[in-house]
């Protein structure tokens, strides 16, 4: 099979555009027809990491796909499907505040995740690709494009510090300043048991694997033990929030992997319904990538999160959260 690539698929990474044209083949069926030069560009080996170009002829060889019939049902059952709520859309870009609980992306044991639901919710969309993402425990607003050069251009955007992002978050700890610039860099590892962590690591070479991560945190309120703080992220690192929170010894409420794990069980304890990290995507501001306007959205806090803090701020109402003592 051979196509003729047009501007809706300019720039894409060969990978992804076979990927997307050959649904029902394993992605590491997809990557061995790259590795053995199956697959063709303009008549020469095509590498994984290609970025495609108009006009480019892309040679696709005959592979045997697995029809949505054979599938497994309980892929599209038995997850159920999320109404979820939009904050803004458009012919170019879907905004929507992402629930708690919910991955952004299918994989790890996970049949459908935002993308996923939203694109069997919508089939008559015919491109829809994340913009950035957010891991599972936080909730908050998530951009979703709609066309390529949508994508391309808030990629370009989120590249070069254009799109600002805040977050709210509630920590451990009485911060102190109203307003405080860290700049600790990052680097990635695996555990002995094979799960991803993120450490600061302070004389962090880019070369080897180091990454620069800066992050603004902002005081709005504060309790005898806990802190509700903005964060406003200048990169965007894996896990940068809440590293920099738990190296500067303020981890956040909840977390299970940087944080507190006694206090995470008091507070469970206490608070019942708030099972998960406080931490929420609340607003986003960008360029729309069409229309050029200035666009800032935003998403409410979550019941639970409010409930927490509507707990701290009247801790004699059941149930009793102390906020004058430190937990122990």
């Amino acid at each position: 099979m051979r196509e003729i690539i047009g501007e809706e698929s300019k720039g894409q990474r060969i990978d992804n555009f076979l990927i997307k044209r050959l649904k029902n083949v394993p992605k590491s069926h997809v990557y061995r027809l790259l590795r053995s030069g199956q697959v063709r560009i303009n008549s020469k080996r095509a590498p994984p990491d290609y970025h495609l170009q108009s006009g480019d002829i892309v040679r696709i060889p005959p592979v045997r796909t697995v029809e949505k019939s054979a599938l497994p049902p309980k892929k599209l059952s038995k997850p159920g499907f999320i109404a979820f709520q939009v904050l803004f859309e458009d012919d170019a870009l879907i905004a929507v505040n992402k629930p708690p609980g919910v991955a952004v992306h299918g994989g790890s044991g996970i049949s459908f995740g935002v993308i996923e639901q939203l694109r069997a919710q919508h089939p008559d969309w015919r491109f829809l690709e994340l913009a950035h993402r957010l891991d599972r425990e936080t909730s908050g607003v998530l951009l979703l494009a709609k066309n390529r050069a949508a994508l391309v251009e808030l990629h370009r955007q989120l590249r070069m510090g254009e799109v600002e992002k805040h977050y709210l978050t509630l920590v451990k700890g009485r911060w102190r300043n109203g307003r405080q610039s860290v700049r600790l860099s990052l680097r990635k590892y695996l555990t002995p048991g094979g799960e991803r962590r993120v450490a600061v690591e302070k004389d962090a070479d880019e070369k080897k694997g180091g990454m620069s991560a800066h992050t603004v945190f902002i005081l709005r309120e504060s309790w005898q033990s806990f802190s509700l703080l903005e964060a406003e992220l200048k990169t965007g690192r894996t896990h940068q929030i809440r590293v920099h929170l738990a190296y500067l010894g303020f981890p956040i409420a909840g977390d299970d992997k940087y944080g507190d794990f006694v206090l995470n069980k008091d507070i469970a304890r206490r608070v019942p319904g708030l099972g998960r990290m406080f931490l929420h995507a609340w607003a986003v501001e960008f360029t729309h990538p069409v229309t050029h306007e200035k666009l800032r959205l935003e998403a409410p806090l979550p019941d639970d999160l409010q409930k927490f803090l509507d707990v701290m701020n009247n801790p004699d109402k059941p149930p009793k959260l102390p906020a004058e003592r430190t937990f122990s």
